[in-house]
């Protein structure tokens, strides 16, 4: 159950990294409203998740889940690069995150 927390934590986290964009600089209080919401809740379910996955490996993870999904939407949402070096980098933190998966003892 922790891996799952953990990872709505990184969801959360690619939430609030693209709402960023939306709140220019803290100016829209709807946007930053969310924003601040989503931030509380990622550090709030990932230090849940800490309670039992290393903590190393869960900020590992949490990190690497909120980079890619922030870049993924990065190149739909705002047409960023999406050559291949870029998405063979994405590709290998996706490696990181499952190969941190697969080492780490279950809880």
């Amino acid at each position: 159950m922790a891996w799952v927390v953990l990872i709505v934590a990184g969801l959360f986290e690619i939430g609030w990294a693209v709402g960023l964009k939306y709140t220019d600089g803290f100016s829209k209080p709807m946007p930053t409203t969310l924003v601040v919401g989503a931030m509380v809740a990622s550090i709030w379910l990932l230090a849940v998740a800490l309670r039992t996955i290393p903590v190393g490996t869960g900020y590992a993870v949490w990190t690497g889940v909120g980079a890619v999904g922030t870049a993924i939407l990065g190149m739909f949402l705002f047409n960023e690069s999406r050559d291949v070096a870029r998405i063979l980098c994405i590709l290998l933190i996706v490696a990181g995150i499952v190969g941190l998966k697969l080492v780490t003892p279950n809880p």
